[in-house]
């Protein structure tokens, strides 16, 4: 009874000066006419908001209490980058004083020694162990809305040091969360722009679902599998649920030993293929031709970032477009000049290598629509990255942007893909049940039940199963002449709602179809104003996250 009740309450001006390589120059901010075009070398479709670029930047494995529990105050030991949060900044749906000092976790005996209160993590400990993100444990962690058993069903041990009190290494660190003297940049980027404290994963599940559901909002349907099916669980009506981090059937660079798949539902790039929107997802290590300077190539480029790991910079289960046929790249094949990458036709079919993306911009072939991956070592994945690699690449990426012409018409949207298991206070609104052998949510087999739950990709699958969601809480930031600034959302959305957004800018609300969440997600548009003064671009140190 207790859960089924816990379950249920369940500084420089843009307008007039851009920033470019050093000198400033006229960038007038023309609503209509930024509706109607794009870089003076790219013709844009018709918008149907100011937006003419979005560009996605997709990390790894981050909930919301890990980076925001404490926003916005920060602890501000001597020696670190400082934080002071602007008079007037909102309040988030954060940690606490009571979830930080006397924490179901901590009270719940079944989670053993690991049973803790979230504790701050030291920016000296950024590099952590992983923690187990699984479709099942995430939802048995959740124990039908009470959030008390984390410790026990996804906690792993350090590094870092153990949770207090304990004088060892316990499962209690996924308790730990980062204030904004590690999370400095993130923390400035909210301060400045729009934040959501009220989005969420689309299901449950680790990285290969969250980058399906961005693009598809569909986890349904795989068509077919290499190497057994222990990443999908039964669907209904005889379908597959992809619900663990198989690797895509036909990349060149997929292990021949993992589990593969191939999905064989729409997904966002085929419309804008077909609406002829240029568009791309650029992916670090994706160009199998470099040579990085480590002498790494081919599919094992890597790179070692401050964690001392190294790590491969291509990831294969985390490039979702490969997963479909219509989108797929699958020997990485390069485009044929700087101007055709976004454009139909062109060889490479949309998917590029992450350096591909800044040398697009800068010859003025920005784009309509892109999806940036970091390489492995900057993508705020524990174990091999962590939220000081993360931030450099975000700065430096923000930085260049707001330096560009076109930063008067684009929006930046800033989300992950998973929690990584991280602890979050807050379940939300479970829109989407199921009753799969894989579910755990409300007991053994579990997600409410799966009466009420989208259907598949096919029309006789009217209930399919393995969709359970929304799952974890995660950041959502949108960095944007037009985003709110100093602002927190509170509306619910999940990792769909972006393609929702898409489609509504630049598809006249076209819907991929076929049981995606798109259809019933929250919109992001509400923390966008397109009649306010045009923020100041905010240039950041990428070592320190502080304003530049």
């Amino acid at each position: 009874m207790r859960k089924a009740i816990a379950l249920s309450l369940a500084t420089v001006w843009l307008a007039g000066m851009v920033l470019s390589h050093g000198t400033l120059r006229a960038a007038g901010l023309d609503k209509a006419a930024a509706s109607q075009t794009g870089s003076a070398k790219t013709k844009s479709r018709a918008t149907a908001t100011p937006i003419q670029h979005i560009v996605v930047i997709f990390n790894e494995n981050i909930s919301f209490d890990h980076y925001f529990g404490t926003y916005p105050v920060a602890s501000n030991p001597p020696g670190e980058p400082q934080f002071t949060a602007l008079p007037g900044t909102p309040a988030v749906n954060g940690l606490t004083p009571g979830l930080l000092t006397n924490n179901p976790n901590y009270l719940n005996q079944n989670n053993g020694t690991g049973a803790a209160n979230p504790f701050r993590l030291d920016r000296s400990q950024a590099l952590t162990a992983d923690q187990d993100h699984d479709y099942t444990p995430e939802q048995q962690a959740f124990d039908a809305g009470l959030m008390d058993l984390f410790p026990y069903s996804v906690g792993s041990a350090g590094p870092p040091p153990n949770a207090p009190p304990n004088t060892v290494l316990t499962t209690g660190l996924t308790m730990g969360y980062y204030d904004g003297n590690t999370a400095t940049a993130v923390w400035n980027y909210a301060q400045h722009f729009a934040m959501s404290d009220n989005n969420y994963g689309t299901t449950f599940g680790p990285s290969s679902p969250g980058a399906i559901n961005l693009i598809s909002g569909q986890t349904n349907g795989v068509i077919a599998t290499m190497n057994g099916t222990g990443d999908e669980t039964d669907g209904g009506d005889g379908s597959l649920t992809l619900i663990g981090d198989a690797d895509p059937i036909g990349d060149t660079c997929s292990s021949s030993t993992r589990d593969q798949a191939t999905m064989g539902s729409p997904n966002i790039g085929t419309l804008l293929t077909a609406a002829g929107v240029t568009w791309g997802w650029f992916a670090g290590g994706f160009d199998l031709n470099t040579v990085n300077p480590n002498g790494t190539t081919g599919c094992n480029r890597s790179h070692t970032g401050l964690t001392g790991i190294t790590e491969n910079d291509y990831i294969p289960h985390h490039a979702p477009f490969q997963y479909y046929t219509a989108t797929s790249n699958p020997n990485h094949t390069r485009p044929t000049s700087v101007m055709t990458i976004g454009h139909a036709g062109d060889p490479a079919n949309n998917q590029y290598d992450l350096n591909d993306f800044f040398n697009a911009v800068k010859a003025g072939n920005f784009p309509q629509v892109s999806f940036l991956k970091a390489e492995g070592f900057q993508d705020a994945h524990a174990s091999y990255s962590d939220p000081l690699d993360e931030q450099a690449f975000l700065v430096t990426t923000l930085n260049f942007l707001q330096q560009q012409a076109d930063w008067s018409n684009t929006l930046v949207v800033i989300t992950y893909d998973d929690s990584d298991g991280w602890y979050d206070h807050q379940i939300g609104p479970i829109i989407n049940q199921s009753a799969g052998s894989a579910d755990g949510l409300t007991g053994p087999g579990a997600c409410g039940n799966a009466n009420n739950s989208l259907p598949g990709i096919t029309p006789g699958n009217l209930h399919a199963t393995g969709r359970c969601g929304y799952g974890p809480r995660l950041p959502l930031m949108l960095i944007s002449p037009y985003a709110i600034p100093n602002y927190v959302g509170h509306q619910v959305s999940d990792q769909s709602s972006i393609i929702h957004f898409i489609e509504d800018n630049w598809l006249g609300g076209e819907r991929v179809g076929e049981g995606s969440f798109d259809a019933i997600s929250g919109t992001i548009n509400y923390m966008l104003n397109f009649n306010q003064t045009p923020n100041p671009i905010l240039l950041l140190n990428a070592s320190t996250g502080e304003p530049e």
